[in-house]
């Protein structure tokens, strides 16, 4: 009679721990990586923000820890390691945004003081009195210094700041206001999310069909609609001074989603010619999009300096009086403006332009009360405007369930996704152009031990 074989020790196990306790009491909604990947944010629905660090020999310890909104953390960004000192931002359920600053010199578990400053307020804070934010997007230029804030409301109204004093946290301007939809119906189910351009400036397609080297570009999901906006240069009055101001304006909405679009990434990497966007929808699929911005080559124009200096004059100067703030080239009371069309996704336009200026509160409460007409933005084929194209290369239906995130890698060759079925499903481009399943990644709720 053979006996019933043993049961490994706890010695002869290796269990499969996880390399991070993150120690919330509550579940983590929101996680962000510095650009080194040695720093770690989680944010709860408890509404506080841990910070880890990894040290020389891989483990990751607490680094601090802080209540940070009043109720669920939803989304968090660190900045560049570059601007001094390390900030993170986050966006709380309530629609509070809140910039937090470390103070490297203090000791651990009190490197954040700014969360525990004067009144127990962050460096820089600001919500809407209108709608609640509910998504969030910065980008920080090197060369000039300038810091850009776009803030997404659940009204569908996206308001974009600016910053050229990284040293001065709260001296945003406004340089932009418009409609990114309709406003939903009260007890709709909403989804917005916003995502700046990652790559410093635009791939040379789009350099070579006339989009400035500084144009800014926002990807929007917004309910059900996908929309691209780029930066246009007006000419503006500001003081008694011609001055240059961004505007941006829809270059092309993306079509084909059939539910709410949970979220939106914009892929690094452009040094392919052209862009990429991923996006996670309710309807059980995660897209991939082509946008390209075609040119023509009978236009004479080519890569010489002369041709470039040329165009870049063309910006700067030839800009007419219906470039400026007030005109109406925008045709705003045409009916016949009201039209849709499949490529851009045009709709009424009422184009604002707020001043140019710096608000010396903290908060943008009284810049946000400014005006309550702000209408969408629609192609209107004005100078500068420059048309692109987006085409659908991938439809990935590997979850079978609702897709509630996306996500590139910082080289823009891995595309990752999670859905409702707690996987997540990476994703590699294969030569022909189109996005395959490469690896999946199950997190077991069971105790899992390796021979």
């Amino acid at each position: 009679m053979s006996s019933l074989p043993q049961s490994p020790t706890d010695d002869e196990n290796r269990s499969f721990d996880l390399n991070l306790q993150h120690g919330h009491r509550d579940l983590v909604q929101a996680i962000a990586f510095n650009a080194y990947g040695d720093r770690c944010a989680t944010g709860s629905v408890d509404g506080k923000i841990r910070v880890f660090n990894r040290h020389r020999d891989g483990t990751w310890r607490l680094c601090d820890t802080w209540s940070a909104h009043g109720g669920e953390v939803v989304e968090l960004q660190w900045l560049p390691s570059t601007i001094y000192p390390n900030l993170i931002a986050s966006l709380g359920i309530e629609g509070w945004f809140r910039l937090w600053a470390e103070n490297p010199s203090a000791a651990p578990g009190r490197r954040f003081c700014a969360a525990r400053s004067v009144n127990g307020r962050p460096a820089f804070d600001t919500r809407s009195a209108r709608a609640p934010y509910r998504s969030f997007s910065m980008k920080h230029n090197e060369e000039t210094r300038q810091t850009y804030l776009a803030l997404l409301a659940t009204d569908g109204r996206l308001t974009v700041y600016e910053n050229d004093q990284p040293e001065n946290l709260a001296e945003y301007a406004l340089i932009d206001e418009f409609s990114v939809c309709s406003k939903p119906s009260r007890g709709d189910e909403v989804a917005f999310k916003v995502r700046f351009d990652p790559n410093p400036e635009p791939c040379y397609a789009a350099l070579r069909a006339g989009v400035p080297t500084d144009s800014l570009g926002l990807v929007v999901a917004a309910m059900g609609s996908v929309k691209v906006y780029r930066t246009r240069e007006i000419a503006a009055s500001n003081f008694g001074a011609n001055t240059l101001q961004k505007e941006f304006y829809l270059a092309v909405e993306i079509p084909g989603h059939r539910g709410l679009v949970r979220d939106v990434a914009w892929a690094p990497g452009n040094i392919r010619g052209y862009d990429m966007i991923a996006t996670a929808c309710q309807d059980g699929y995660a897209r991939v999009f082509r946008m390209d911005t075609p040119f023509s080559e009978s236009d004479g124009r080519s890569w010489s300096a002369t041709h470039l200096l040329s165009r870049s004059q063309h910006r700067d100067f030839g800009a007419g009086d219906d470039d400026t703030p007030g005109s109406n080239n925008n045709n705003n009371n045409n009916p016949n403006n009201n039209h849709n069309n499949n490529n851009n996704g045009g709709s009424s336009s009422t184009t604002h332009h707020p001043p140019h200026h710096h608000h010396p509160s903290s908060t943008l409460s009284a810049s946000l009360a400014k005006s309550s007409n702000v209408g969408e933005r629609a192609w209107t084929g004005q100078p500068g405007q420059i048309r692109h194209t987006a085409q659908e290369v991938s439809r990935l239906d590997s979850h079978r369930t609702p897709v509630w995130r996306v996500g590139f890698d910082d080289d823009g060759q891995i595309l990752g996704s999670t859905g409702d079925d707690g996987r997540l499903l990476c994703y590699r481009q294969t030569p022909d152009g189109r996005w395959a399943k490469s690896s999946e990644l199950v997190m077991m709720k069971t105790r899992m031990a390796a021979p």
